[in-house]
């Protein structure tokens, strides 16, 4: 349990956030009202309070972990059939005493990703996947006031990945505001696809109890999170509708979601593991490097401590123990750099010790997005194909975008901590 002033620690890195979209702001005297501000604040500490602190919506959002469960048994039997042992099935070889089965990431894992992907694809074609997107656009419109095509973009993030949310708005890029534009981008760098939030809770089910529940809670406070930073940084108007009620993104029937969505899930297995090994690679190339740098405190000095001291400050002020921060700042530091899964990986291999279970939540819900460099090159490239004309704003917004992004998701894990007492 925490107690006295530590407990509200998060306010501090809220206010600082803000400040730095304020600072960052294109038209500081155009950014939104204080009453605006502090109504999307408080959107995110409701969601927050009502999702983890009301023991209904968390258990009706906990049986997510049930289905989880069933799509990676449903994976396994294919992965088992495709690459025996590799993949799951019954070991050909007796273990050594006291070995642990091996775990084969790219083949025991990843594959989640592409049957994720298929269902998606399906239960869109189903159109049960876009009225959810229009409820929670709805909603948007409702209580922040944003436009249509920005509310909708909203809702597509959750499900969507960064390649596939921008393609229920290709007819919609042209006509949006400059904010709008902006809005959409931050959008898909603060929140994680439904694929990737499978992969990702998956990767921390054994270390963070219920990480699909964490997860989707985490996607639902990011959205309010993101256009509050957006509009800040990007101050203008919202006013583009949805010219229609039909979702952009179609399929021709339920055999070609299945397919066209197991490409899709197949194209992004095949990246993950791409993105793994260079990122991988290139941390023990920096890592060789920083060798020849005298010991610090008997350790040699690695990327990844040095991302935990550049980032300790500003994992402290979000709500985590000092002690703990060195250690909080390396994941988030992997996550801004390099790539969010890879610091899941990190958190996931960390001795049990090395966070208490408040900061681990944080930690859980700071890391849920996809702002890191690489995303940059791949929304822009995305945004930019769809929509010609934009593409040199797009790439003057790609940067800013991924900074807003970040503050996005550090915010998400500040008002989790408020809301998490133990």
């Amino acid at each position: 349990m925490i107690d006295g002033l530590a407990h509200f620690q998060g306010l501090i890195g809220i206010a600082l956030l803000l400040g730095l979209a304020w600072a960052l702001s294109e038209d500081r005297r155009a950014v939104p009202g204080w009453r605006w501000i502090a109504g999307a604040l408080a959107m995110q500490i409701g969601i927050a309070v009502v999702v983890v602190r009301v023991p209904v919506i968390w258990d009706a959002i906990g049986l997510v972990n049930n289905a989880v469960t069933a799509v990676e048994t449903a994976t396994k039997v294919g992965s088992s059939y495709m690459f025996g042992y590799l993949g799951g099935a019954p070991l050909p070889f007796a273990l050594a005493p006291g070995a642990a089965p091996p775990v084969v990431i790219a083949f025991q894992i990843l594959p989640l990703v592409i049957v994720f992907s298929a269902l998606s694809a399906l239960l869109w074609h189903w159109r049960i996947l876009s009225l959810i997107v229009k409820g929670l656009s709805w909603a948007l419109q409702r209580t922040l006031g944003v436009s249509g095509v920005v509310g909708f973009g909203a809702g597509a993030n959750i499900f969507l990945g960064v390649v596939e949310a921008p393609l229920v708005l290709r007819g919609q890029f042209e006509r949006m505001t400059r904010s709008e534009l902006f809005a959409i981008m931050v959008l898909t760098m603060a929140t994680i696809s439904g694929a990737i939030l499978i992969l990702y809770a998956q990767t921390l089910s054994k270390s963070v109890p219920n990480a699909a529940s964490h997860m989707i809670a985490a996607s639902l406070i990011a959205l309010p999170a993101a256009l509050l930073i957006a509009r800040m940084m990007v101050p203008g108007g919202d006013e583009t509708p949805r010219t229609s009620d039909e979702p952009e993104l179609h399929y021709d029937s339920s055999i070609d979601a299945i397919i066209r969505g197991t490409m899709e899930g197949l194209q992004l297995f095949l990246a993950v593991i791409a993105v793994i090994i260079v990122v991988f690679a290139l941390v023990s190339l920096v890592d060789q490097m920083l060798s020849v740098i005298p010991l610090v405190d008997g350790a040699p000095v690695t990327l990844r401590r040095t991302f935990g001291w550049l980032f300790a400050p500003l994992m402290w002020t979000l709500g985590i123990p000092w002690d703990q921060a060195g250690a909080a700042g390396g994941l988030m530091g992997t996550k801004t750099i390099l790539n969010e899964y890879v610091a899941y990986l990190d958190l996931a291999a960390l001795p049990p010790d090395t966070f208490d279970p408040r900061s681990k939540v944080i930690m859980t819900y700071a890391l849920c997005g996809v702002a890191n460099l690489a995303s940059i090159g791949l929304l822009v490239s995305t945004i930019g194909t769809l929509c010609p004309a934009r593409r040199a704003e797009v790439s003057a917004l790609g940067f800013k975008s991924w900074i807003a992004g970040n503050a996005a998701s550090a915010m998400t894990g500040a008002v989790i901590g408020l809301v998490t007492f133990s």
